[in-house]
């Protein structure tokens, strides 16, 4: 009865969302219901208050300004014509085939999503998709299997609170999500060339195997030696330089224009400017310190914006509604993600996550076969990889203590599972079909329903491995 209360909160965020409710309103509902349960149940000491507000304001605030420059950064790059630049020169580059369709699902969206998030990294790729003729529900069905390196997504704010509420370090904590995203990258190559128009052909699984392998070893290899946060864009613009230059030795265009110079500007102070700081952090040994902030995407992401307002073509009017209309997009997804984190704080705090976790105990190791799917139904009803860790990392964690799995190899599979069930959010899907073109209502319903279904088999293929995995893990590591 107890583990049943003190998973009432959750309990209520995924009903909530599942009536459609707003994830403002499911998130501010599962905060009243967790202070209320505390109080009656898990009373926290006022001692205890002022460490609490210390380790996790800073975070806190960190996320929601990754949020902010995360959307201001894509606006400017709609609103500047950057966006459509790239895009264009992408198509022209990359041609026909299924080698298109794997370089923006292993290498354009998801670096674009890890340099923004948000969803972003599929909104980039889906015009192009539909440019390329796929039609709307494939253009729009593919442009979401993109979103295959959420953990990474917006240089990973959903993976920094995963390692706050479970004492895993940033840095294995990404390490161990990369090694656990091989199913992930596989699973959505081979749907992208099922989802493709063209006959499957044993040729284009096996390219799909190779560009998942690539990006695979591509971001291991980056969160090993250049850290955590930059890791996705690394490892997908490794991916998407290769099928760039495999286009090219196929007859391809490469050929730039100063327009295309002045889009990626934004791009490489970015990417650069987390790289080189992060590099510096790690040499100083300033990681635990302040100094870890000079690195944060959140600085770099508003630095980067600061330069997309500035580059020729960009006027005063340009940046005030390019920024008014990041603020009204943060006003619909920081608050909701702050009360995400306040909840899974104090969840942890309290001990409401100790003892949901005593509720699964008599599942012993066969906990780990639910990890990935409790994971994926939090990515599912929030289609946020932030707001499912703020979440469910807690109770993650203190449930993983009796299954034999070491737990940052637990909470990575968590993490990995709960961010690419986000893809397949129903906001996310009818955000996809919209720019793919879907207008007319009848249409746009049987596409939702063919998108949807796809999407979650998928899913469940992709959960299925992750869960047997961790089990034979868990069996393995056991000593009993």
């Amino acid at each position: 009865m107890i583990s049943l209360l003190a998973a009432l909160p959750i309990i209520a965020v995924i009903i909530a969302l599942a009536v459609r409710l707003s994830t403002t309103l499911a998130a501010a509902l599962g905060l009243a219901l967790t202070l209320v349960v505390m109080v009656i149940a898990f009373p926290l000491p006022a001692q205890a208050i002022p460490g609490l507000v210390h380790d996790w304001l800073p975070v806190t605030v960190e996320v929601l300004l990754i949020i902010l420059g995360g959307i201001a950064f894509a606006e400017l790059g709609r609103r500047s014509g950057g966006q459509r630049v790239l895009s264009d020169w992408l198509r022209n580059c990359l041609g026909n085939g299924i080698g298109p369709v794997l370089a923006i699902v292993h290498g354009l969206t998801p670096l674009a999503e890890s340099l923004t998030g948000y969803g972003i990294g599929a909104a980039l790729a889906i015009p192009l998709l539909a440019a390329l003729g796929l039609g709307i529900g494939r253009a729009a069905g593919i442009g979401l299997l993109g979103l295959c390196a959420v953990p990474w997504g917006s240089m990973g704010p959903g993976t920094l609170i995963a390692s706050q509420l479970s004492g895993v370090s940033f840095q294995t904590l990404g390490v161990l999500s990369a090694v656990a995203s091989l199913p992930v990258f596989l699973g959505v190559g081979f749907a992208a060339v099922l989802l493709a128009p063209a006959p499957v052909r044993l040729r284009s699984l096996l390219a799909a195997a190779a560009s998942a392998a690539a990006l695979w070893l591509a971001v291991l290899g980056a969160n090993l030696t250049l850290g955590t946060a930059p890791a996705g864009a690394v490892g997908a613009l490794v991916v998407l330089t290769g099928h760039l230059l495999l286009a090219r030795l196929r007859g391809g265009s490469m050929r730039g224009s100063a327009p295309l110079r002045r889009a990626l500007v934004p791009y490489a102070v970015l990417l650069l400017g987390v790289v080189s700081t992060s590099a510096l952090v790690r040499l100083g040994g300033l990681e635990e310190g302040p100094g870890r902030y000079l690195a944060s995407p959140a600085l770099w992401l508003l630095v980067t914006s600061a330069v997309a307002g500035s580059l020729p073509g960009t006027d005063v009017a340009l940046r005030r509604s390019a920024w008014s209309a990041a603020g009204r997009g943060w006003l619909h997804v920081g608050p909701a993600t702050g009360m995400f984190i306040v909840l899974g704080a104090l969840m942890a705090a309290s001990g409401m996550s100790a003892a949901m976790a005593a509720g699964f105990g008599s599942l012993g190791a066969a906990y780990a076969l639910v990890v990935p799917w409790l994971a994926g139904i939090g990515g599912f009803v929030t289609g946020s990889n932030t707001g499912a860790n703020a979440m469910l990392a807690g109770p993650q964690t203190a449930a993983l203590a009796g299954t034999g799995v070491p737990l940052a190899l637990g909470l990575a599979v968590h993490n990995v599972a709960a961010s690419i069930c986000t893809l397949a959010a129903p906001a996310r899907v009818e955000m996809a079909l919209r720019l793919a073109g879907s207008e007319n209502d009848r249409h746009a319903r049987a596409d939702r329903t063919w998108v949807q279904s796809r999407l979650l088999s998928t899913l469940a293929c992709i959960l299925a491995v992750l869960s047997l995995g961790l089990f034979g893990i868990g069996l393995s590591s056991d000593p009993g």
